[in-house]
């Protein structure tokens, strides 16, 4: 968001480092650890978010990206013939320069069409020509940059028979084959995926996806591998998720988790971050024990960029990193899977953040809050420091004692307000002024 003259500025949320307790990553990279698995470990990202403690945690973790939404068809061809790759060139500039391969998602898909695609009727033949100009031009465009490509995204139904789309009204299922064998042309090195959620386990769906690709490798369509998404809800890993991968290893294709989170009722407690964390385990663990699983990606690493809260209201915390970039159970749960050396949270402050936000912004003042958060462990009392970089001034406080000597501020917790127990949180606020720019500090807790 972005702050101007007499506009209220929201949530404004600073990364925060803890001095005491603080949860680090583990020292070896999930990269580094998946690579000594033989396993790719991927994160989805979005283009404009890959600076700062985003980017570095983004190019130091993960050995693989994926773009949210920059590759898919409304995002790159929002008006016919008139073509937007900003964010995409964007992403895979990133991921070259920090080493990493790029999962191009996703080429044929019911969802997130341009208008222009979707109004109106066409014959079969118009809208083919269509499709194999959109692969044509996409693939074609990022031909050897892109390791592999989620071709066709969740053509079947629960019970698994095929959904109803654009494509499948208009095409029939021929479609699949057809888009595969386009992509192949224009890239014969990418690898070639059907992708599709609700797979994780042995069920009607997945047997569905399971006798397709059987089908298309019978008949010499080009089908590398198939992707599993694992968009799970907290405590239902299936328990035939290993079993399922293997039998599509069997079929000869790779298989891949490619858009993992495990969403959990909010607020989140020190008992269900620590299910989550078994759940990732879990997942990670049946990928690395199947050879041809090749690919472990999460859909966003951080809870501030995940899609779960505005999808599923009420439910969140679904990644490995919290809001803060800190990192959570799930993470050393990833790690542990890999190899890594199993990890328990540091007592004292530990499982406590601080988020500073600006709530409201004017000429020459603000307001501010911080909120210190806590899960997994508790407070007895608090501390938060930060330092000011563009000249601010603390002129009023609330729920807190603060002072402020140079650019240097110490807050303190009020008589009533020093216990914040696990699975609490508690507020202080003030007033400030500034002049010229107010960039949001990172803050220490004591």
């Amino acid at each position: 968001m972005r702050s101007s003259s007499g506009a209220v500025v929201a949530a404004l949320v600073a990364a925060v480092a803890l001095s005491a307790g603080t949860a680090h990553a583990a020292d070896t990279p999930l990269r580094d650890l998946g690579a000594a698995k033989g396993k790719v470990v991927g994160t989805a990202v979005t283009g404009s978010r890959l600076t700062g403690s985003y980017g570095d945690i983004t190019g130091t973790q993960f050995s693989a990206v994926t773009p949210g939404n920059a590759m898919k068809w409304g995002s790159v061809e929002p008006a016919q013939g008139s073509f937007n790759w900003t964010e995409a060139d964007q992403i895979v500039a990133f991921a070259q320069a920090h080493h990493q391969q790029v999962r191009g998602h996703t080429l044929v898909w019911h969802s997130q069409n341009p208008s222009w695609l979707t109004n109106g009727s066409r014959t079969p033949a118009q809208l083919s020509g269509l499709l194999q100009n959109h692969i044509d031009t996409e693939v074609g465009r990022y031909k050897g940059k892109i390791a592999a490509w989620d071709v066709v995204n969740e053509p079947f139904n629960e019970d698994g028979t095929y959904r109803s789309t654009l494509w499948y009204d208009g095409l029939g299922s021929g479609y699949i084959a057809n888009a595969l064998t386009w992509a192949h042309a224009a890239d014969p090195d990418a690898k070639l995926y059907i992708n599709d959620y609700n797979v994780e386990g042995v069920n009607a769906k997945s047997t569905a996806l399971y006798n397709l690709v059987r089908s298309l490798k019978q008949q010499g369509v080009p089908i590398d591998g198939v992707g599993l998404q694992a968009h799970l809800i907290l405590g239902q890993v299936p328990s035939t998720l290993q079993q399922n991968i293997q039998r599509f290893a069997d079929l000869g294709v790779d298989v891949a988790i490619t858009e993992l989170d495990i969403r959990m009722q909010l607020p989140a407690d020190s008992a269900e971050l620590a299910q989550q964390a078994a759940d990732f385990t879990s997942v990670v663990a049946a990928c690395a024990a199947v050879t041809r699983c090749v690919n472990i990606t999460v859909w966003g690493f951080t809870d501030s960029d995940s899609w779960v809260p505005g999808t599923f209201p009420g439910y969140g915390a679904a990644t490995p990193y919290d809001e803060n970039y800190q990192p959570k159970p799930a993470y050393h749960g990833i790690a542990e899977a890999l190899g890594g050396s199993p990890t328990t949270p540091p007592p004292g402050s530990g499982g406590c953040t601080a988020a500073y936000t600006v709530t409201s912004q004017w000429n020459t003042g603000f307001t501010g809050q911080v909120k210190i958060s806590c899960s997994g462990a508790s407070l007895s009392s608090w501390r938060a420091d930060w330092s000011y970089g563009a000249g601010q001034q603390i002129t009023q406080a609330w729920n807190a004692t603060c002072t402020q000597s140079g650019a240097a501020v110490s807050c303190t917790n009020a008589s009533y307000n020093g216990s914040v127990p696990d699975g609490g949180s508690v507020t202080f606020g003030f007033n400030g002024s500034w002049s010229g720019s107010n960039p949001v500090p990172a803050v220490t807790l004591g």
